[in-house]
């Protein structure tokens, strides 16, 4: 076994150990950022966004938790009322109202800016996620701090920002890359009194600034998510409590003052929703919602060890890395700084295996504890040399498989392949097998740093140019666009058989979904009238049209595919002539 490093104390780093030289490449960047923390985090901040923003502004609202949360959002902007949350005339009390504060206020940052039909633009929506998961990488590296050096730090956000579950949530205008960042940012401070604690440091004079960080945090995530954020740190405060058998350490949290401020910052909100509500958003929120994820909810019920499999997709590429990193891991799992990384993971974990209800992004707050293990392993050269060292091959599986999909997906919906995404396909096929090929004892960071140029080429491609190429999948769009170009004024509008979310969201509040029959009587009923009547509802909507006497022609048609219901779907916008 390769020697151990000597453990850099929580918040320090060592300088990194080999200078710079020619011929090292990317570890040359690695070198040279790494010796200062603001160089670190401002090379952080820009990875992510080379990251992340592939996709960000052009690809449509992606059915359904999406546009349900803008949509939601859009309402509170254009009634002003900001405490009640509601989806057209239903509410929507499934999750506190945090998510849609900070959407409301970029869209009306945007607004005032002078941005035009900014409460449509989904991108400005995303915003806060965006936020939230470039926040969260900068957090996953101070937190690594614990277990590795700066250089390692650093190697953690990089995992971070490549993994693909944080690339999708940094996309979608909903709550769980801002719930990252509050999780991560209670984590931190939480695990700096714990570590200050097994050294003895601070024990006359403990600092008021990390449980000041950790309440906070705590109250965000809860306007976020409601108590999800308490599950992670209890179960983590939990375990290490019965293995320590000892709990003096959380007297640096300053619970009774911390509890206080944690109340003040959530209780306002909640306050007002039961007095406008009653105990409604209570029963919704955590009968409706969170407790009824014990079961199958929304037929997204799997067996325990999905997220196991699952997790050598979505957390690529740092998933290779942490299967050679889990040996060794598990060796260490006495030292403080592990222990508390472990107990942050394998709890939770268990948890959500077995838990009914699995949706990929629910251990996405497991994440940064299973990139800096990873990374605790890779810095002391520690990695397993056994049978999971073919695991390696993944990454350069993953882009191949992905690029075979995309490329089939392409063809079949727009019958044509998108040549510009292809160089940079091939760039992510060549880093991916790079990262294989190189793969040694000596040379894993390297194999590293390939398998993420790799995940930024594939991020380019995938998101940048064939899903936003892919117009078939995303109808609401098409449907708003060929609305506004009517030429009456204030177009009125009812669906009936595609009733997805995006499609009230970019065509409006007011939208009506309805039947075929009820879509004819909508029509009969005014002018500047239209009736979006899926394929499989004209039949109901020409016969209602015949007995009320409707007069109607078809605007146009828009054909698409509603990949929420895994269909073809045909969409025919029809408009009123008259009565007879």
């Amino acid at each position: 076994m390769a020697e151990t490093l000597p453990r850099p104390r929580f918040g320090q780093s060592r300088e990194p150990k080999n200078p710079v030289n020619p011929g090292r490449g990317l570890a040359n960047v690695i070198d040279f950022v790494a010796s200062s923390h603001i160089r670190s985090a401002l090379f952080l901040a820009i990875v992510g966004l080379l990251f992340f923003l592939p996709g960000f502004f052009n690809i449509p609202p992606i059915d359904r938790d999406e546009p349900r949360f803008a949509q939601a959002t859009k309402q509170m902007v254009e009634t002003g009322d900001f405490v009640d949350i509601r989806f057209q005339n239903e509410v929507r009390y499934k999750k506190p109202v945090g998510i849609y504060w900070l959407q409301a206020a970029a869209v009306e940052t945007a607004s005032s800016l002078g941005l035009p039909r900014a409460q449509i633009r989904i991108w400005l929506y995303r915003v806060p996620s965006l936020i939230g998961a470039i926040g969260a990488v900068l957090l996953t590296y101070w937190a690594a701090l614990a277990l590795v050096t700066r250089r390692g730090a650093v190697l953690a956000g990089l995992i971070m920002c490549s993994s693909v579950l944080l690339g999708v949530e940094a996309r979608l205008a909903k709550t769980d890359a801002m719930l990252l960042l509050t999780v991560v940012a209670a984590m931190g401070p939480l695990a700096r009194i714990y570590l200050s604690s097994q050294r003895r440091e601070n024990l006359e004079h403990p600092s008021w600034i990390h449980p000041a960080i950790f309440w906070t945090a705590l109250a965000g995530g809860i306007l976020l998510k409601g108590p999800l954020i308490l599950m992670f740190v209890g179960l983590t405060i939990g375990t290490v409590v019965i293995l320590d058998r000892s709990a003096s350490w959380l007297k640096g949290l300053r619970p009774v003052w911390g509890l206080m401020w944690m109340l003040v910052l959530v209780m306002p909100w909640f306050v007002a929703i039961f007095l406008r509500a009653g105990d409604t958003f209570f029963a919704d929120s955590i009968g409706g919602d969170m407790l009824s994820k014990l079961a199958a909810q929304e037929s997204h019920g799997a067996p325990p060890g999905t997220y196991f499999l699952l997790f050598w997709i979505t957390f690529w590429p740092g998933a290779p890395l942490a299967g050679l990193a889990a040996p060794a891991v598990w060796r260490a799992r006495r030292e403080p700084g592990v222990r508390f990384l472990l107990a942050w993971l394998v709890p939770s974990w268990i948890v959500f295996e077995l838990v009914l209800t699995k949706l990929p992004h629910y251990v996405l707050p497991l994440c940064p504890a299973i990139a800096i293990l990873s990374v605790y392993a890779l810095e002391r050269g520690v990695l397993s040399r056994s049978w999971l060292t073919k695991g390696t091959a993944w990454w350069f599986a993953i882009p191949a498989i992905t690029l075979v999909l995309a490329i089939i997906a392409t063809i079949t919906l727009t019958r044509q392949p998108v040549f510009l995404a292809w160089p940079f396909a091939a760039a992510a096929l060549i880093s991916g097998l790079f990262a294989w090929w190189l793969y040694d004892d000596r040379n894993a960071e390297r194999s590293l740093l390939n398998a993420v140029m790799a995940a930024l080429f594939l991020s380019v491609s995938v998101y940048g140019i064939i899903v936003a190429a892919l117009t078939p999948l995303f109808p609401s769009p098409e449907v708003a666009r060929a609305l506004r170009n009517v030429v009456c004024v204030g177009p009125k509008v009812a669906a009936a058989g595609y009733h997805e979310p995006s499609l009230v969201f970019m065509t409006g509040t007011s939208t009506l979904l309805t039947d075929g029959p009820g879509a004819a009587d909508f029509l009969g009923h005014g002018s500047c009238r239209f009736a979006l009547v899926e394929s499989r509802s004209e039949r109901a909507f020409a016969q209602r049209a015949e007995a009320i006497g409707l007069r109607y022609n078809v605007a146009t048609r828009i054909d698409g595919y509603n990949f929420s219901q895994g269909k073809t779907i045909s969409i025919a916008i029809f408009r009123s002539e008259g009565t007879r």
